[in-house]
């Protein structure tokens, strides 16, 4: 059992009872490219994540052949010579989107297949905490192949995934990367078959459903934080933050489980 929160639009979410949500890019006629439509829809269901008392996981995926081939070409064509202005909404929507990701408690895990491209795509691929990809799966930086530059963040989240060396290859000269060299550079958490990718996401959606959450929403945080910070700053966060975890009923519950050698019950508490 579960419940709907967006069943129709360019964005669906639902949200079942042991705290999976399930956010579905809906635009499968157009690649799921983003426009400003769908970037409003997508930060109001991340939003609304945000807002539902025990979210355990959430995960991402697109209907259709394709995950996101990033911004929709054919709308940014057609505006001509207000694409300056329309861009500044679009990148600004997307923004926000990365932002609300990155500061969701918890984990966000993109199940991808078909292609992940630009910033919708291949950015969102990038600011996941954990990402499944399927055996065909394809990827492509691609801003600067139509004049443009990198965003959704992907211009700090890929060097800390790949190497400086690595992503200068990869946003320079935009090559498409199969799920294998993907895998192998560090942006992908695993590779799966094909018709094994929704089984797979599942269980690894199950698994972090199954965790403390406080724990590996503290995780999560000081991962994406430690990012910008110099080690010596970032002893003194964790500390604080195990501290505080250590007087949670979770992180006790965890040290019995341990001692009496069974799997720990989370509540979230």
């Amino acid at each position: 059992m579960g419940e709907q929160l967006v069943g129709s639009g360019p964005v669906l979410l639902d949200v079942d009872d042991r705290g999976v949500a399930r956010l579905r890019l809906n635009r499968p006629e157009a690649s799921n490219g983003l426009d400003v439509e769908l970037l409003r829809a997508f930060h109001d269901a991340v939003m609304a994540c945000h807002a539902r008392p025990g979210l355990r996981v959430l995960v991402i995926s697109g209907e259709g052949r394709h995950f996101c081939a990033g911004g929709d070409v054919k709308t940014f064509a057609s505006k001509g010579t207000g694409l300056p202005d329309y861009l500044r909404e679009a990148t600004s929507r997307l923004q926000m989107v990365v932002q609300a990701l990155l500061a969701l408690p918890a984990p966000v895990v993109a199940s991808v297949h078909g292609f992940a491209a630009g910033g919708g795509g291949f950015g969102l691929v990038c600011a996941a905490d954990l990402v499944v990809a399927a055996q065909s799966a394809q990827f492509l930086s691609g801003a600067t192949r139509v004049g443009m530059a990198p965003d959704a963040g992907a211009t700090v989240t890929l060097p800390a995934l790949v190497g400086l060396r690595k992503a200068m290859e990869i946003a320079l000269t935009n090559p498409v990367l199969s799920a294998a060299e993907a895998l192998d550079a560090g942006i992908l958490t695993a590779v799966v078959p094909d018709d094994e990718l929704a089984a797979r996401t599942e269980e690894l959606a199950l698994r972090l459903a199954a965790g403390a959450p406080q724990a590996l929403a503290a995780t999560k945080r000081l991962l994406w934080s430690g990012l910008g910070a110099r080690v010596e700053a970032q002893l003194g966060e964790e500390a604080r933050t195990v501290s505080e975890l250590s007087g949670t009923a979770d992180a006790r519950e965890g040290l019995d489980a341990v001692i009496e050698r069974r799997a720990p019950r989370f509540t979230g508490r």
